[in-house]
């Protein structure tokens, strides 16, 4: 991380700098799509997000990678967690993780309300014994914890123009599309671990089941009752983006750009899913690196806009002389 985002954020601890780099690296390293947002974002805001965004890797990584012991690992993290939370609050950082470290201070220096995390940890251990959701109402409890906690976690570091809790709703409609694409996106490898993120009355109504998915899967073949299925559930995403649309405004303005394009980028998802006829068991659906650059530049020319009306407003006559 860039010694000038670090010193916009105000971290000066050597111990936390180093934290933050690692928390950047992890993001730019597995979050392509959210990383070049994230770098919409002014320098103050993109330390705390990469916290976020690396904790949430790293309980991910833990259910969806780990060899063994997924449930006891799952739990020594969450008490790690709340050992340096304990620490953080206290003046007194305890964390080992670099991870948790900059999790931590982020918390702190936010103001984070700590039970979001607790949510997003109840969810992860959901996926360890949940195979699928009978519909979306069941769907929605999981990703109360896994997405919508993450949107609301974020709302602080993000700054608002509004009360938190008018934009929180927003929030959790955005982080709700976004893991939605991510559900339609990943449903091959989903079903490889054993889960399935689309309801099964969902699917149910156009004839199709878990069996049906797998044999489309591993044969490649094409079905045209997933292929209705899947335009279905894509047209849902479809609405609970429109729904998140509103919040956009409510974010403070030098935030929105960043925002804005991957609001933008996550449905592009949609589109290559779309694009390729909804085959997305056996082919990924993949935003291109050009494709993403051209979303993203207006987005950079409003951050730079956004920026220079700050300083603008922010300048002294002095300075202005």
């Amino acid at each position: 991380m860039s010694s000038a985002e670090l010193d916009a954020a105000g971290i000066s601890s050597p111990r936390l700098r180093a934290a933050y780099t690692t928390a950047r690296q992890i993001n730019a390293r597995h979050g392509r799509t959210y990383f070049l947002a994230t770098r919409l974002l002014p320098p103050d805001a993109r330390a705390g997000v990469h916290a976020l965004y690396a904790f949430a890797r790293l309980a991910d990584d833990i259910v969806d990678h780990a060899a063994a012991g997924r449930a006891a690992a799952l739990e020594t993290l969450a008490a790690e967690l709340r050992q340096a939370l304990r620490g953080a609050a206290t003046g007194s950082p305890v964390a080992d993780s670099p991870v948790l470290a900059a999790l931590a201070d982020t918390v702190h220096r936010y103001r984070i309300a700590p039970e979001l995390f607790t949510e997003f940890l109840d969810a992860m251990r959901m996926d360890l014994h949940v195979a699928d959701y009978p519909d979306f109402a069941a769907l929605d409890d999981y990703m109360r914890g896994s997405a919508c906690a993450i949107g609301r976690q974020l709302l602080p570091v993000l700054g608002t123009s509004a009360p938190p809790e008018q934009a929180a709703p927003y929030a959790d409609a955005l982080g709700a599309a976004f893991q939605l694409t991510n559900f339609l996106r990943d449903i091959g490898e989903d079903l490889d671990r054993g889960r399935l993120y689309l309801p099964r009355d969902e699917l149910a109504a156009f004839g199709v089941d878990r069996e049906l998915l797998h044999w489309a899967r591993r044969t490649g073949a094409r079905d045209r009752r997933i292929r209705r299925a899947l335009a279905h559930l894509v047209a849902h995403t479809r609405a609970v983006y429109r729904r998140a649309e509103p919040g956009l405004d409510l974010l403070r303005p030098a935030a929105r750009p960043c925002v804005a394009t991957a609001y933008t980028l996550y449905q592009a998802i949609l589109d290559e899913i779309e694009s390729a006829d909804y085959r997305v068991l056996d082919l990924r659906a993949v935003v291109t690196p050009a494709k993403r650059l051209r979303v993203a530049l207006p987005g950079m020319v409003r951050a730079v806009a956004a920026r220079q009306r700050r300083q603008t407003r922010w300048r002294t006559p002095a300075h202005a002389a």
